[in-house]
């Protein structure tokens, strides 16, 4: 079976050329087939994938989120009220399992959101956020990528 972001990408494409019934239709099925909600109003950029084909999955109405990020199981990324007051997420953010993001936060670009955290207030590009709630713990900068490709 194919990622939820295929059937959403299919939605979004029926809800942009404002084709009644259908981009439900799907959203209905990324329900049952992944137990998530990925809605066809959200604008989610190419490249953007969901880990475990989106299972349990939660983004709300509205919500937009860069190109290239990973959305790891469990993640909900909710906001106060539809449309109005929901996250913004940069271009290549990686997700953590189970992580939330909650409100009008804005996410800049790179980011790491680790495993379980509560994002509750805006994380500046580059940062690495961790914890309950989330508190910036290190930077994307300071990674040495050859130490880490070493350990694989």
């Amino acid at each position: 079976m194919p990622n939820a972001i295929f059937f959403y990408r299919i939605a979004r494409w029926f809800y942009l050329k404002k084709v009644p019934l259908i981009p439900s239709l799907f959203q209905l099925l990324i329900f049952l087939a992944y137990n998530s909600k990925v809605p066809p109003t959200a604008d989610i950029g190419q490249g953007t994938f969901l880990i475990c084909k989106g299972i349990a999955t939660v983004i709300i109405d509205g919500a937009k989120i860069g190109t290239g990020c990973r959305i790891g199981i469990g993640v909900r990324i909710i906001g106060k009220g539809p449309y109005k007051n929901v996250p913004h997420i940069g271009n290549q953010v990686l997700m953590g399992a189970g992580s939330v993001i909650v409100g009008p936060v804005i996410i800049g670009d790179n980011v790491i959101i680790a495993p379980n955290a509560v994002v509750t207030k805006s994380v500046p590009a580059g940062a690495i956020v961790g914890g309950v709630p989330a508190r910036i713990i290190g930077r994307t900068d300071q990674l040495d990528y050859d130490i880490l490709a070493n350990q694989a």
